[in-house]
This record gives C-alpha cells, sequence and structure tokens, in this order.
C-alpha cells in the first residue's frame, strides 16, 4: 500500500508552513508602549535609553562587564575582529554559519578551516593546534548548537601560542558552561539578536567583553569612530543598534523565561517520539547547564533509516515542515572559500561527514507537543516504507 505522504499526492499535513527560527514578538503592547515612548522621544538612534537599558540587561544576565550593541551580528564580528587586531590568518570551523568566515575574509583576514569533534560539533582544539602557522593570530570557536567549545583547551592553546580567543556565541544567548553564562570567555564572545534567534531585536547583535579597553574600542568604531562631535579618533563603520531593535530585544527579554520553558519541553517531545526511530539520534543538552534550546538536531543515518538526510528534508517539505540542513554543506564549500581552498575538505573529514546527516527542525512558541506528533508520525511512514518513498522521490526528480 502506498504510504499517505505528500509526496504520494496526499494534501500537506499541515496548512501552513512550520519555520525553523520562526519569529517571537512577544507582548505586543509592551513593545509597542515602548516604541510609542521612542517616538515620543524623538530619539531613535545613536545610543538611546532603550539601547543603554538593552545593552545593562544583557550584562545583567550574563555577568559581564561590557555589552556593546550593533545593528546586527556579522558586523558585530568584524567590529570585534578589528579590535582584537586580528590580521594574517584566523583558525575557525567550517561547520557554522557563514557569516563567521565572512566577517574575516571581509577585512582580508583570511579563515582557516579546522575540523571539529564529531560528538560536540564543535571546534577540535587538537586540531587548531595543528593549523596554527607564523601568521595565526587568533582563533574564533563558535558555540554551535548552544552547546560550549572546548573553552579551557582553547584558552590553553591561544595562550601557549599568544593568539587572541574569540567566541562567535550566536547560538549561545542563555546557555552556560561550568556554571556561568556564555559570554564572558575569550577576549570577546559575539551575539546574534537576528529575528530567527530565541530572542531577537529584529536584527541586531552584540559583543560582550570584560576588557575596558577593547569595549571603549568597540564603541568608537560602532559609531564612525567618533569620540566626541568633532573628535574622530578610530576607523569605524555604522554599526550602531537603534531604539526600535532595542525596543523588540527589551520585549523579547521580558519573554525568555517562557520561550525556554517551551523550548525545553518541546525538546523532551522531539526525544521522546523520535528517539526510538532507526537511524535517528538527536543531540541532547547538559540538563545542569542553562541552556535555550532553540536547536532541535538531528542526525540522520542512511544505513539504518533506509533514507538520506536530504531524502528525509524532502518529505517534511512536502509536508510543509520546513526542515533546515545545518550547516550544509560548509563554508569551506561555498564561495569564495571553494575557489580560494579547493583542497580543504582533505583536512576536514568530520565536518563533511556531518553536513551530510544533520537536519534542524522546528520549535519555539508555535510549536507544541501535538504537533511534533504529527511530525514523528511523517518521519516514522517515511522511515517504514523507506523503498517506497526513495522511489517516489525519484520519480518526482525525472519529472
Amino acid at each position: 500500500m502506498t504510504p499517505k505522504l505528500a509526496i504520494f499526492g496526499e494534501a500537506p499535513a499541515f496548512d501552513q508552513p512550520l519555520y525553523v527560527g520562526r519569529p517571537y514578538v512577544g507582548d505586543r503592547k509592551r513593545l509597542l508602549d515602548r516604541i510609542e515612548g521612542a517616538l515620543d522621544r524623538v530619539w531613535l538612534t545613536n545610543a538611546g535609553p532603550l539601547c543603554d537599558e538593552f545593552e545593562q540587561r544583557v550584562c545583567d544576565i550574563i555577568g559581564v562587564k561590557h555589552c556593546v550593541a550593533m545593528c546586527n551580528g556579522t558586523v558585530a564580528l568584524e567590529i570585534a575582529a578589528r579590535a582584537l587586531g586580528l590580521t594574517g590568518e584566523v583558525i575557525v570551523p567550517s561547520f557554522t554559519f557563514i557569516a563567521t568566515a565572512h566577517a574575516l575574509q571581509w577585512q582580508e583576514i583570511t579563515p582557516v578551516f579546522c575540523d571539529i569533534d564529531p560528538e560536540t560539533h564543535n571546534l577540535d582544539p587538537v586540531q587548531v593546534e595543528r593549523m596554527i602557522t607564523p601568521r595565526t593570530s587568533g582563533i574564533v570557536g563558535v558555540h554551535v548548537w548552544g552547546r560550549p567549545c572546548a573553552i579551557e583547551p582553547l584558552r590553553e592553546v591561544a595562550d601557549r601560542h599568544g593568539l587572541r580567543l574569540m567566541f562567535d556565541a550566536a547560538h549561545a544567548f542563555a546557555c552556560s558552561h561550568g556554571g556561568r553564562m556564555l559570554g564572558g570567555f575569550g577576549d570577546v564572545e559575539v551575539f546574534s539578536f537576528h529575528a530567527t534567534k530565541f530572542m531577537n531585536t529584529f536584527e541586531g547583535g552584540s559583543v560582550v567583553t570584560n576588557d575596558d579597553e577593547i569595549a571603549i574600542a568597540m564603541r568608537y568604531m560602532r559609531n564612525f569612530g567618533f569620540a566626541g562631535e568633532d573628535d574622530v579618533r578610530y576607523l569605524g563603520t555604522n554599526g550602531k543598534l537603534n531604539e526600535i531593535s532595542a525596543a523588540m530585544g527589551l520585549t523579547s527579554l521580558d519573554a525568555i523565561d517562557d520561550v525556554v520553558a517551551r523550548n525545553r519541553e518541546n525538546m523532551d517531545t522531539y526525544h521522546r517520539v523520535l528517539g526510538r526511530l532507526p537511524g535517528l539520534a538527536l543531540i541532547d543538552y547538559d540538563r545542569s547547564e542553562h541552556n535555550n534550546y532553540q536547536y532541535v538536531v538531528l542526525e540522520v543515518d542512511e544505513a539504518a533509516a533506509g533514507l538520506t538526510r536530504n531524502e528525509l528534508t524532502q518529505v517534511l517539505h512536502a509536508e510543509n515542515v520546513k526542515a533546515r540542513r545545518y550547516f550544509h554543506p560548509g563554508c569551506h564549500q561555498m564561495e569564495p572559500y571553494r575557489s580560494l581552498f579547493p583542497h580543504a575538505g582533505l583536512l576536514l573529514p568530520h565536518t563533511e561527514r556531518l553536513t551530510d546527516r544533520v537536519m534542524v527542525l522546528p520549535t519555539g512558541m508555535e510549536i507544541d507537543a501535538g504537533t511534533i506528533e504529527r511530525i514523528a508520525h511523517i518521519v516514522e511512514t517515511a522511515i517504514a516504507h523507506a523503498p517506497e518513498v526513495r522511489a517516489g522521490l525519484a520519480l518526482q526528480e525525472d519529472a
């Protein structure tokens, strides 16, 4: 019997698409009140009171001295790299969002792609040390899925070779390591507050640090280098967070506990309903630490599931479940790096394997247990009828 799946002509399981990272507005009235206040003050940007309040609240949550809010996470990475004086080569994972590499390459700093630990999905410190050359000035670790990098080993490598250590913490707001919130490790850490993050400012980011001099430099740099009305002290750009975005950030912070609680409930449900299926492995989080549980990450083993990650993603997309392939195909397989470093993949076996296996499933405030159970039914049906599904997908490609 033909399985009841949309790829075989059945109606999609969901009328409306279920997205990974669907934006959450929170208390709309509170948001609009804050925006009205900004309009009444006619102070819409340039370090207004909402931006100042947002920065202070981030500092209080994380336990750091300085939060320098920016217009987006990519500019935050760029300014952080410049404030740290990074030059030459910087070691980064390829298993990350492309902005991590672009923020360096944009400033003519060469990203040197390093392999990951296949268990943690984060930079492997042993491999990092092997990639260091006389041109290396720093290391950028990425806390993938909000799970901390090997922070202490990376710090030891950086100190031993006199390198700067920066963390891309785009996934990791409200996550902890050893009981300390991420943000206070390394020389600086960078957050993204893009609309798709569980805590957002519409579009935004920040750099957090305990280093007074670096913080002062970044505040100048995000405002064209101005230290006063007619006093430019640094090469700078326009990286400021505006007041309307700060209003969204404050409103998002108000709801953070509720969002984390829902994400954790959803994570537990996914583990319950998908954990028993062959060929699927859901990553888990250290429940003794804080985490935002934003990423429901599934590794697909083709040999056991009977379907590849790509095939299972196609099935879900047909049902309006917009699962994502993270981080496919890896930065080193994208331009300009694919042309600049055509043989990089030879040094990245764990990265290349993982980019073919990982998918991320929808979660957030719009998702509940019933929705997750329906998603699981689609996955279970596809795996149970893997040969028919594979044949059906092949026919669609040929059509």
